[in-house]
């Protein structure tokens, strides 16, 4: 495993940097000004696509895809330092196409798609010029189980009518969302892992209602964590994504990258907030003595640096591996990254905020928000006593080969 960059990583580097100094951190006050007026999407984000397209910061989660759909070439590995810059501002993915969930179903719609639904759908995600979601979770059942979800997908004729009700929808109150993929039972009956389809629904069919966009920790994103209800829902026979049942195997084709790329912005965050940590007890005083010298501060700061460091090296690891093995081979490191990131993410950005004192809880910082979001990814793509319990299953199955090898190392009683 070489994570050193190379010369091309260390150029868009260097320029992505320039770009998020130049043109997305100075427009931060003015984001969030336009969002709390309600005006989303914001007045400049479609100039900044068009600069960040032009200076070719664009898609650069994508591998090459073929020549129709040429991608940047990146692996997974190479994205990384990239998508922690990008994660500093938690907006600024969308600039450079990069942006969740559209990064997922963009890879789904390419690995599964007919020429068809490519050209109507991918091309357009690929281009930026719409958004979409992947509505998957539901209220009634623990959706970390993909296997107990409940809306039905069932076929009439030349058509599929659609009854279910999603929620924590990323991307559904966007006002350029105008693809759901949608996933439900085609056949409730079917061996466990075979019930399950997707399926493409343009926003505007008749029957998609949006409920609300959900509060998370009372924090109202603009793109939405929204609610829907689909109620008799028609679409094509032909908006089926893939074959009827093999919407499990599609979902969690999706979702290892998607976890990957979440904890790749997380550490992003986790680095600003070290940052704003480290500047803001040089500056600040308490009885007489600078934040920094008191030992605790300072435990802080040094326990984020390693904390960072042990998270990083996990995530590039398991980056390294997809590339090399697949996302299927590399499942566990996946499982380990999405329940090790959103911890450190939070105990990084919560030793920030106390460092800062009350400031830390306003909008005068970022923290705030960066701490929602990592409390919030903890969730996310999965619970983290999901991933554990995954983890654990794998480990102990891995033993059976060896079970009883350790005994040689156990002293006998009265050999001591």
């Amino acid at each position: 495993m070489n994570f050193a960059y190379s010369p091309r990583v260390e150029a868009l580097r260097q320029q992505l940097q320039a770009f998020m100094d130049d043109h997305i951190v100075p427009r931060i006050g003015a984001w969030h000004a336009e969002v709390a007026a309600g005006q989303y999407p914001v007045s400049f984000m479609e100039d900044l696509k068009a600069l960040a397209r032009e200076e070719g910061l664009w898609n650069l989660f994508l591998p090459s895809l073929g020549e129709d759909e040429p991608g940047t070439g990146l692996s997974n590995l190479e994205y990384a330092p990239l998508a922690e810059i990008m994660g500093r501002v938690h907006w600024a993915s969308e600039v450079f196409n990069c942006n969740a969930p559209d990064t997922g179903n963009m890879e789904l719609l390419h690995l599964f798609a007919t020429p068809e639904q490519r050209q109507r759908w991918l091309e357009p995600l690929l281009n930026g010029e719409i958004r979409s979601a992947f509505a998957m979770t539901e209220p009634d059942v623990p959706s970390s189980d993909a296997t107990n979800i409940q809306t039905l997908i069932r076929r009439d004729g030349d058509d599929y009518v659609i009854n279910g009700r999603k929620w924590f929808i990323t991307n559904a109150s966007h006002p350029n969302c105008r693809l759901l993929i949608v996933m439900g039972k085609t056949d409730p009956d079917a061996e466990t892992h075979q019930q399950q389809s997707m399926i493409l629904v343009p926003f505007d069919t008749p029957g998609v209602e949006l409920l609300r966009n959900i509060p998370v920790m009372n924090h109202i994103a603009p793109e939405g964590h929204s609610e829907l209800l689909l109620r008799n829902v028609r679409v094509p026979a032909s908006n089926l994504l893939g074959k009827e049942g093999d919407g499990f195997m599609m979902a969690q084709a999706r979702l290892g990258p998607g976890r990957i790329h979440h904890c790749m912005r997380s550490i992003g965050m986790a680095e600003l907030a070290l940052e704003l940590m480290v500047e803001r007890c040089q500056e600040r005083k308490a009885f007489g003595k600078y934040l920094q010298q008191y030992s605790n501060v300072a435990d802080w700061i040094a326990e984020s640096r390693i904390e960072i460091e042990q998270a990083r090296l996990l995530v590039l690891k398991t980056a390294w591996m997809i590339d090399e093995v697949g996302a299927k081979a590399a499942r566990k490191e996946i499982a380990m990254i999405k329940a090790l990131v959103p911890r450190m993410h939070t105990n990084v950005v919560d030793r920030a905020i106390q460092v800062y004192g009350a400031m830390g809880l306003t909008p005068d910082t970022p923290l705030a928000d960066m701490w929602t979001g990592g409390r919030a990814l903890r969730f996310a793509d999965g619970p983290d006593q999901v991933h554990l319990r995954s983890i654990a299953k794998m480990e102990i199955k891995a033993s059976e080969a060896s079970r009883g090898a350790t005994a040689a190392y156990l002293t006998p009683p009265g050999r001591h």
